[in-house]
């Protein structure tokens, strides 16, 4: 289980240092790479002249290609680590820059600063920098409900998802499925652009994510206020979610929380009508944000504090 033990290395650099910003100035980030590569792929490959079959096969490839590279990178790597626990350590430290538990937090506490004392233009600046949907629409409730949503989903792809792979496979896992959910980021959208070349990215990230997702909602349901208002909330509203992963994590923090999420929201003019999750509960407020961070936070030494006992069992 040495793979754990590198994990919750990886997420105690993390927690600590971030991504620092001078260090993003001089090298980037590895997932910055990652979506250079493929946007060079998506031009080159995802071509309108081509039919629909055509470009699925191709995105097909594509991913194939991105997410095999990437891993055959990290096994290459990982065998001229060998596992000894002197180099545990060093595998941990090449495998943070992949988790963003720091960056995570920093990004929704940037929306409840502003949001706790009152300055609803700055806070909705800040939603914008973390979610799709229009901010200008957005009134209290609403920033806040995008900011938790966000919290809650990407605290499942960003951080579970990853060091859950890490710890099975080490760093072919986590390299592997930062492609993989970068794939679904870039090209997974259902767009006439998107629609046949990203369907597979689409269907690799939504497998990639069932395990982490449904982990993340019973972290965020162990640590909650309410546990059993989280457990049923999860039960009876995580699989009315659009996505089949992102309910979990988001239902299981709605009920926790006491609040109601998702529900209709407007993207690029147009109403998407979701459903809500916790419906008949109030909306969220500021302060749920400050309360959902406290609870993301519990539930991440909980998953590090879990990796490290594994690595030392």
């Amino acid at each position: 289980m040495g793979f754990a033990g590198a994990m919750a290395v990886a997420m105690m650099v993390d927690g600590v240092l971030g991504w620092p910003d001078g260090l993003f100035a001089r090298v980037g980030h590895p997932v910055a790479w990652l979506g250079r590569l493929i946007n060079i792929l998506d031009i080159s490959f995802n071509r309108t002249i081509d039919t629909p079959a055509v470009r699925r096969i191709a995105g097909a490839a594509v991913a194939v290609f991105v997410i095999g590279l990437s891993a055959g990178i990290g096994w290459v790597v990982q065998v001229a680590l060998a596992f000894e626990w002197s180099r545990i350590v060093l595998l941990g430290v090449l495998a943070w820059p992949l988790v963003a538990l720091r960056s995570l937090y920093d990004h929704v506490a940037a929306v409840a600063y502003p949001l706790q004392s009152g300055d609803i233009v700055a806070a909705r600046a800040a939603v914008a920098q973390i979610v799709g949907r229009d901010p200008a629409t957005l009134d209290e409730a609403g920033i806040a409900r995008a900011a938790i949503e966000s919290l809650a989903e990407n605290a499942s792809d960003g951080i579970v998802a990853p060091v859950f792979w890490g710890a099975l496979f080490g760093l072919p896992g986590i390299i592997g499925y930062k492609a993989i959910n970068t794939l679904d980021s870039m090209i997974g959208h259902r767009t006439m652009r998107h629609e046949a070349f990203g369907w597979a990215a689409a269907r690799i990230d939504d497998l990639a994510n069932f395990v982490p997702a449904r982990l993340t909602g019973l972290l965020f349901m162990v640590l909650a206020t309410r546990p059993s208002n989280s457990l049923s909330c999860m039960a009876r509203d995580a699989n009315r979610h659009r996505s089949i992963n992102a309910g979990w994590p988001e239902a299981a923090m709605a009920g926790g929380l006491g609040v109601r999420l998702s529900g209709p929201r407007i993207y690029h003019g147009s109403i998407a009508d979701e459903p809500w999750l916790n419906e008949g509960a109030r909306d969220p407020r500021a302060a749920d944000i400050r309360q959902g961070l406290t609870l993301y936070v519990r539930a991440m030494v909980l998953l590090a504090g879990a990796l490290a006992i594994l690595a030392f069992a």
